[in-house]
């Protein structure tokens, strides 16, 4: 039992440690991304009114 656990762990720490990485910077990229989302539809009302 404890053999097969190890081997598991070992078989999927990589792609785990891959995907968590990829998740973390993702989070970060879509910040951004709303951040500038937001700006642009601030600026789209501004122009609307005059």
């Amino acid at each position: 039992m404890s053999n097969d656990l190890v081997n598991m762990i070992g078989n999927l720490g990589f792609p785990i440690a891959v995907s968590v990485y990829l998740l973390v910077r993702l989070e970060g990229k879509l910040e951004v991304l709303t951040q500038s989302i937001n700006n642009l539809s601030k600026v789209i009302d501004k122009s609307s009114e005059d």
